[in-house]
């Protein structure tokens, strides 16, 4: 069964819009998976998410939940910050809608996480309504150090988040107990951490992280998303980008 938990308010938010030009090769989506290794429904989800990895026109990523430890088993890869990042898009949109596997497109529209139509369909509409990622974000590994680099928009205005995400590409783990005991199940670009870069106020802004301060173990990758509200109230994601560490 697919699990649900509730958000304990209702906040009725719109959503943060700009007007920047449209970049070739942008990103067409961000889908971020909110999962669970205690949720039974929530493998087929994670396959499908390691397939959208595979799209160079999607940013993809596992964000794991610990609001179902109780049940048996405790996620080994979940963050309390994935939980309340979670309920604070559902309290944005005012729908209580916050279980697993839920994926996030954009930072505006949710859809059940194994259901690939009805992915495509908020990668769509979110492209059609909010015109999402138009930011065209870079992000490179140069020595020691990632640089990222966020433009201008046209009229230098705006107001956005930028996160540096550190990943994991592909982590196996086999669960002891649970909905799923038995199992070996693999999680496909699995967020680590959430690093604030700074904020983005329409100039533009680089940034430069040295890489001593992402190396931990698995790390492999990384992702960079701008994206307007602030954490507490997340909205739409104006660019992104990710990259392979070496």
């Amino acid at each position: 069964m697919i699990r649900v938990r509730l958000a304990s308010s209702l906040v009725l938010a719109c959503f943060g819009m700009l007007s920047v030009q449209c970049a070739q090769g942008e990103p067409r989506a961000v889908i971020e998976l909110f999962t669970s290794q205690g949720c039974s429904s929530c493998p087929p989800a994670d396959k499908l998410i390691a397939e959208y990895a595979h799209d160079p026109s999607v940013i993809a990523l596992s964000l794991a939940v610990d609001y179902w430890d109780y049940l048996g088993w405790k996620d080994t890869l979940a963050l309390g910050g994935h939980s309340n990042r979670q309920r604070a898009y559902a309290k944005v949109r005012g729908d209580r809608q916050v279980y697993t596997p839920q994926a996030v497109i954009d930072g505006v529209v949710h859809a059940l996480g194994s259901d690939k139509a009805a992915i495509e369909r908020a990668i769509k509409q979110t492209r059609e309504h909010s015109a999402p990622l138009q930011l065209p974000v870079t992000i490179a590994q140069n020595d020691d150090k990632l640089t990222v680099t966020v433009p201008a928009s046209p009229d230098e205005k705006g107001q956005a988040e930028v996160w540096l995400c550190p990943l994991t590409q592909s982590v196996p783990v086999v669960v002891g107990r649970g909905e799923n005991s038995g199992h070996t199940l693999t999680y496909t670009n699995v967020v680590r951490r959430w690093i604030k870069l700074g904020d983005w106020v329409g100039k533009a802004e680089t940034f430069n992280v040295p890489l001593k301060e992402l190396q931990s173990a698995g790390v492999d990758s990384a992702a960079v998303v701008v994206q307007s509200g602030v954490a507490a109230a997340p909205k739409l994601m104006l660019g992104a980008a990710q990259v392979a560490l070496h």
